[in-house]
């Protein structure tokens, strides 16, 4: 039987409808009928003057009454400074997705319903106060029977048929621009829609985050000063996560690091390493390390927390970056604007726009102590003056280093993250070099050149028919050619093999 709250239960078209009308009467009153009309057709607003002042933060407390899945359309477009300019990033940054909390009387039927049995059952003790709210779910401690602390995130009930329904609404509308707009084609506001949908998605199925903690617990598993919770999945599921309960201290305030006997320059330098690995090395990263979803814990270690953000880095994604933080380093616009030529999404800024832009941005900010922030803040609006339209996986990849950038420079004032660039890269060519890294490659490699000496005997049987017929050899380099091939193309697999392992 379907889950109700779940994300792949079935929505009617009344429910969206009646969402329709909902959200037409929130942007009414926030003065964006405009808005409505134009892109939402059937929702009842009409087309009000849309040339009112204070367009940003009418906008932004529009989303925020419109709730969670309108407040994350807002955050990912907050990362966007290569398409808004700075007035809408400054209002857009200011969206919080914190919520009331709900009583435990009003989840306790779908934290049983989830378990499968009464909280008594499964907890040794149970803490009816929240510990924190937010839009989507909110979070308790508890115990386990053998005396476990753990935290409890509960997802709110009935949150995702809406959300679904938002989804849906915003695909609509984003589908309706492109077809009336040149400028929402450009945008590509609907690659935009599935990308919130399928963020979003995930969100709702707390599963996901679970699995991410796991992959993120073994990336690390040989780094003792790097914890990530346990997860719980006997009583875990799709809308309740249990994991190990942290009690550490956010990475906010140096002297409160240091009473604790914290470190605060060993902790920024350890969370530069641990994010620079996530990107350069297992491809894998966590999309919002903010002080909210990091912990310090004594030892001058850090917990990873909240999970459900996850970003991933293809091997070619991986090469393209490191290239962009050589060329900053090095000063070397060429090679700058050859890498944002290759980033470019837009299929329409000039390469003569694109190099300009490369050379202003080496002019900045090449050759010095890489002050990430500052430069992501000139980088993005210079994208957006020529034109350029970036990958959303690269600028998810810049959010979570301008993140972690304001998190180390607040505890560890003047930190140098090209430094720990610099360490991370080092530790990328030893995993290249080690023997786990080269063992798919050197198999691969084993069964093609197996496949060459299958070949073998067929190449030698022929060459002796040639040498014994009775006529004389004319056409040498056709009893030569098939041999060639041969030895060539062992050559090339071991060459593409060496290829492989370095640049995979």
């Amino acid at each position: 039987m379907t889950d109700p709250a779940s994300p792949t239960a079935p929505s009617g078209p009344s429910s969206d409808r009646a969402r329709l009308a909902e959200i037409g009467a929130i942007l009414a009153r926030h003065g964006l009928g405009w808005l409505a009309a134009r892109f939402l057709p059937g929702s009842g607003a009409r087309g009000d003057d849309e040339a009112q002042p204070d367009l940003p933060r009418r906008v932004r407390l529009a989303l925020e009454d419109l709730g969670p899945t309108w407040i994350k359309l807002g955050q990912i477009l907050a990362t966007r400074a290569d398409l808004l300019p700075p007035p809408w990033i400054a209002e857009l940054e200011q969206l919080q997705s914190a919520a009331p909390t709900l009583p435990f009387t009003d989840l306790r039927d779908e934290v049983e319903r989830a378990l499968g049995a009464g909280v008594a059952e499964c907890f040794a003790s149970f803490d009816e106060i929240p510990l924190a709210a937010a839009s989507m779910a909110q979070v308790h401690r508890a115990t386990l029977p053998d005396g476990r602390p753990v935290a409890v995130k509960i997802r709110r009930p009935g949150i995702a048929p809406r959300m679904l329904a938002d989804l849906r609404l915003i695909a609509g509308a984003a589908a309706l621009a492109e077809r009336t707009h040149s400028e929402a084609r450009r945008l590509r506001a609907g690659a935009m829609a599935r990308e919130l949908a399928d963020n979003l998605r995930q969100e709702l199925d707390f599963t996901v985050e679970g699995r991410n903690a796991d992959r993120m617990r073994a990336d690390f598993a040989g780094n003792r000063r790097v914890i990530v919770p346990e997860i719980h999945w006997p009583l875990s599921s799709e809308t309740l996560l249990v994991m190990d309960y942290i009690d550490g201290i956010a990475p906010l305030d140096p002297m409160i690091l240091r009473a604790a006997g914290i470190d605060p320059a060993k902790i920024a330098a350890l969370g530069a390493d641990v994010v620079l690995d996530m990107v350069l090395i297992n491809g894998r990263f966590h999309g919002d390390p903010h002080p909210g979803n990091l912990r310090c814990l004594p030892g001058d270690r850090i917990a990873l927390l909240d999970l459900g953000l996850m970003g991933q880095v293809s091997p070619r994604r991986r090469e393209e970056f490191i290239r962009f933080t050589q060329a900053l380093i090095a000063s070397d616009a060429e090679a700058m604007g050859a890498v944002l030529a290759t980033w470019d999404e837009s299929a329409g800024a000039p390469r003569t726009a694109i190099d300009a832009a490369a050379a202003k941005l080496i002019a900045r900010h090449g050759g010095t102590a890489l002050d990430l922030s500052a430069m992501v803040a000139d980088f993005l609006p210079l994208l957006r003056e020529t034109g350029m339209i970036m990958p959303s996986d690269l600028l998810l990849i810049f959010k979570a280093l301008v993140t972690i950038d304001g998190v180390l420079a607040r505890i560890e004032p003047g930190f140098d993250l090209a430094a720990a660039l610099r360490r991370s890269t080092l530790r990328l060519v030893a995993a290249r070099l080690a023997p786990d890294h080269w063992q798919p490659i050197a198999k691969a490699l084993a069964l093609e050149l197996a496949h060459l000496g299958d070949d073998a005997p067929r190449l030698v049987r022929a060459l002796t028919a040639k040498l014994t017929e009775p006529a004389a050899v004319t056409d040498w380099a056709a009893v030569v050619r098939p041999i060639t091939r041969a030895v060539w193309g062992a050559g090339v697999l071991v060459a593409a093999a060496v290829v492989v392992g370095w640049f995979v």
